[in-house]
């Protein structure tokens, strides 16, 4: 392979890495715990864009327990957009592990 064509080709998937990580960036992850008494929607740069807690779970849990479901569906998002994430950029990196990118 000569060196032109594999230079564009590491541009072309500069290019597309920048796409990804921009989709990665609009990316929204909602999970919920306690029978969807609590859930949690994290945004693709890993910040916590909502948490929503149904009026019934605050009736009736303890505070113990509405910590602990808050935390269940909080974490499942973040593992969400972490998966869906880095299933974008393998998408484009072939699988490769390319240091910097998550």
């Amino acid at each position: 392979m000569d060196m032109k064509k594999m230079m564009k080709q590491a541009q072309m998937m500069q290019l597309e890495l920048s796409r990804a990580q921009d989709e990665i960036k609009d990316m929204r992850f909602t999970a919920s715990a306690g029978g969807g008494m609590v859930e949690a929607t994290a945004k693709g740069d890993n910040t916590l864009e909502s948490i929503a807690i149904h009026p019934d779970a605050v009736q009736m849990a303890d505070a113990e327990m509405l910590q602990d479901m808050v935390l269940a569906a909080v974490n499942e998002a973040l593992r969400g957009i972490a998966t869906q994430s880095e299933q974008r950029l393998s998408a484009v990196t072939g699988g490769m592990n390319i240091p910097g990118l998550r």
